[in-house]
């Protein structure tokens, strides 16, 4: 087999096995007092879809995104949410458009929504890479 096709084929692996490690995750800034059941979808959805505004300690929420086109935002909006991203966005243009609500703050990269949440007190976010810090909760980790 010729060398390129070989390296090719290894790259192609390390792709697929790394895609398929880490699934997509919730993560919070690690305050104290916030408890929602993030196992219930609905409850998901209504916070990423801008809907419930506020942690139970009556924080109110702060909601990091990918970009629509980001690869991740379109794995956590099917995943999670079980809709599709232009679905999530068409619900806070109307938000927005109405005066009812606005849109979550969007971010450029996974390490950029990382550090959002990690500085941001009572923010939430989305990842598809292991997280380990001590300001930042992974919702589900044991």
């Amino acid at each position: 087999m010729d060398k390129t096709v070989k390296l090719s084929l290894y790259f192609y692996g390390l792709f697929l096995f790394s895609s398929s490690v880490f699934a997509i995750e919730i993560i919070t800034h690690n305050d104290s007092g916030l408890s929602l059941n993030f196992k219930n979808e609905e409850n998901i959805r209504a916070i990423f879809s801008m809907r419930q505004r506020y942690w139970s300690n009556s924080e109110k929420i702060k909601v990091f995104v990918l970009a629509d086109n980001h690869v991740v935002h379109k794995a956590f909006a099917k995943e999670k949410l079980a809709i599709f991203p232009h679905q999530l966005r068409r619900s806070w243009n109307r938000m927005t458009y109405t005066g009812t609500g606005q849109s979550p703050k969007t971010v450029n990269s996974v390490i950029e929504m990382i550090q959002k949440v990690k500085q941001t007190p009572y923010s939430i976010g989305y990842v598809d890479t292991l997280v380990s810090d001590d300001d930042i909760k992974v919702m589900g980790a044991r």
